[in-house]
């Protein structure tokens, strides 16, 4: 009989590994000729030597051996550890004295400290250039943000100054550029607008949600929950942005087509059903010149695009918009009937002049079911903007080559937004170096003391054109088609926010982005990947018989892999699916005349762990197959899984030859015993 798994032809040679023994060896593999520089450790084999003598070739077999010992409290601390701390934030307090630790952790609080020292006068100069270039888009923007979540235009200029200048002093990513974004705006202005109508309340909740907002982001960096977020994947994210960027589009195309009445509703339908119920209400003049402005806007985004030395063209387009369409406002407002007086929704009016007011007396504290909405709002309005400035912020880090802590990023959007809250803000997120977003804040003040005045005769129609131009960068068709292309369950969950948010609400789109997450990662795990592997021939090596197509079967053995854990998710599955592999390989042995299954392997390598569902699995197959006479190997258990199996005493049932650290010496350790049997 023909071992299936053998030695090199020139392994005699080196007498030193070699023991004798008394039993004869038939047959070495024929499939294995590659010569090893060191064979010492080769499976006991025999063999005929010239003149009669009996000689055995003989190697170790590498028992797999159980890991260190620790107790339960051991465990739990470490896997704690694991999950709140997988970056180690106190390894760069060892070895210090506590005054060092001392201003070490001051120093990592306010994060200002670690870069400040370090700067000059060329940062100072390209930071004044990003936040003029900042302010620019982030006035305009501001204002109409404010507007979107149905608060006064002042609002969203307060909130493009405090906030910047908070997270210039706490924040640790050097790229982010904080204020009001359109999904948590949309999502708040939405979501309070159906509850309420009075303005003066709109506005106290608003606050309030802020508030609750930021002491969710503070409670989830301060207590290290920041792994939490990961349930959003990027491509749950990608459909989420990109439904939320249609919406936002749409609600600005009303201000684009001239029309002062909107819906409440943010879903597709109901926005374009608004479009053309008020169609009586269409300017050709506003549309015209809305157009235009679009027109011009996203040119100068693609020039400095396609050509990046002209950054500055798509960084000075919008001041340029609102600075001519004033004009030309202000020029033609008697002669233009399409262009109404001060004070009106087509214009943004007189603001007033000042910094931000306090507003903490304006937060909503009573106990009715108000306050539990604005808890709600602000906990959703909190995870989309953690969501998106913790993405934004480590894929510019990613691009820079740096690192931002997830959970100190959390901490000072936290506090920024409780501040913020404070100070007549709404929820905002994330220049060069952090001081961008102080120069930022530092034009806005100037904006907000000396120029509102300017901003009486700024159409609504330029601010909309600003505000769709900024969004429709999140639709990112590109990588859609990219997921499409990689990954059809990614593309699923893709799908399933973009239309949730859509065709349903931005809150259940969200919930559908989560939802989709998870069923991914439950597919995966309750349904895990199965293989046949067989041997490569020349080597020791044992892969996919599907994937490597010069892989051999090894004959009288069934060798699978199993490439994950097995919970109670997954054990009634697996064992079904282990035993068709073998009524598979029986038919097939039949078929093809081959050698009788003797033996099944199962190479535990990529089973990183198993519960109590999995031990009797385990338990349960190896007894099914002994009353059909199949041998039942394990290979390469994990220390998890190796430490259950000894602890459940199911290895007792697998003797000496039921466990093995390769494949290589399971077949070849199992094929020797065969070969010594009368």
């Amino acid at each position: 009989m023909k071992i299936p798994v053998g030695s090199n032809d020139h392994d005699h040679h080196d007498d030193r590994d070699y023991k004798k023994k008394g039993v004869l060896l038939d047959q070495i593999r024929e499939n294995n000729n590659s010569d090893e520089e060191d064979d010492r450790n080769r499976m006991m084999m025999r063999i005929n030597m010239e003149g009669g003598q009996q000689v055995v070739l003989e190697r170790m077999i590498h028992p797999v051996i159980l890991p260190p010992f620790f107790s339960s409290g051991e465990k739990l601390k470490h896997k704690l550890f694991e999950i709140f701390f997988p970056d180690d934030p106190l390894f760069s307090f060892k070895n210090l004295t506590v005054r060092e630790k001392l201003y070490r952790a001051i120093r990592s609080f306010f994060y200002i400290l670690q870069w400040l020292p370090n700067y000059n006068f060329i940062l100072f100069r390209s930071d004044l250039i990003a936040g003029i270039t900042l302010s620019s888009l982030a006035i305009p923007q501001g204002i109409n943000y404010a507007k979107l979540a149905k608060l006064p235009p002042i609002v969203g200029l307060y909130s493009s100054f405090v906030p910047p200048v908070i997270y210039s002093i706490l924040g640790s990513s050097r790229h982010l550029a904080v204020g009001p974004t359109s999904t948590a705006t949309l999502v708040m202005g939405t979501m309070i607008s159906q509850m309420v109508s009075e303005p003066h309340l709109h506005l106290r909740l608003a606050f309030t949600a802020t508030f609750f907002a930021g002491l969710f982001q503070a409670s989830f960096g301060l207590f290290r929950l920041g792994f939490i977020l990961d349930f959003l994947s990027k491509a749950t994210l990608i459909g989420f942005m990109a439904g939320v960027a249609i919406l936002v589009s749409l609600q600005q195309l009303q201000g684009l087509l001239g029309l002062t009445r909107s819906t409440n509703e943010m879903q597709l339908l109901p926005v374009i059903s608004t479009l053309f119920k008020y169609r009586n209400e269409w300017s050709g003049q506003i549309i015209i010149m809305g157009f235009c402005f679009l027109t011009f806007l996203l040119g100068a985004k693609r020039i400095s695009s396609k050509w990046p030395k002209f950054f500055w063209v798509s960084a000075a387009a919008p001041l340029a918009s609102v600075v001519f369409s004033t004009l030309v406002a202000f020029i033609l407002q008697t002669k233009f009937k399409h262009v109404p007086k001060a004070n009106t929704c087509i214009l943004i009016g007189k603001l007033p002049n000042g910094i931000n007011p306090p507003s903490a007396n304006l937060l909503y504290f009573k106990i009715d079911p108000y306050m539990g909405r604005a808890i709600e709002i602000g906990i959703l309005a909190g995870i989309l903007s953690l969501a998106e400035g913790i993405a934004v912020g480590r894929t510019f880090a990613s691009l820079q080559n740096y690192q931002i802590d997830g959970n100190r990023e959390m901490l000072a959007l936290g506090l920024m937004n409780i501040a913020g809250a404070c100070c007549s803000c709404f929820v905002t997120t994330g220049g060069r170096t952090q001081l961008s977003n102080t120069m930022t804040g530092i034009v806005v003040l100037v904006t907000m003391l000396f120029l509102m005045q300017l901003f009486i005769h700024t159409p609504d129609v330029t601010l909309a054109a600003i505000i769709i131009t900024a969004v429709v960068g999140l639709i990112d068709v590109k990588a859609m088609v990219n997921l499409w292309r990689l990954d059809k369950l990614d593309f699923l969950a893709c799908s399933c926010s973009f239309f949730g948010v859509l065709f349903v609400s931005v809150q259940t789109g969200l919930l559908v982005a989560i939802g989709a997450s998870v069923f991914k990662v439950i597919l995966h795990l309750a349904r895990p990947n199965t293989m046949v592997l067989g041997n490569i021939p020349g080597t020791h090596i044992y892969n996919s018989l599907y994937r490597y197509t010069d892989t051999k079967r090894v004959p009288s053995f069934l060798i699978l892999g199993i490439e994950s854990p097995i919970y109670f998710l997954n054990s009634t599955y697996l064992q079904e699916r282990i035993l068709r592999w073998i009524r598979d390989e029986e038919e097939r042995i039949l078929r093809d005349n081959e050698l009788p299954l003797k033996c099944l392997i199962i190479d535990m390598t990529a089973v990183t762990d198993i519960d109590t569902n999995g031990l009797e699995l385990v338990s349960e197959l190896k007894m099914t197959l002994a009353k059909k006479s199949l041998q039942m190997v394990l290979v390469n258990p994990a220390a998890s899984v190796m430490e259950k199996l000894h602890c459940s005493k199911i290895m007792d049932s697998f003797g000496s030859k039921g466990l093995y650290l390769t494949v290589e010496e399971a077949v070849s350790d199992i094929s020797s015993s065969w070969e010594a049997l009368p």
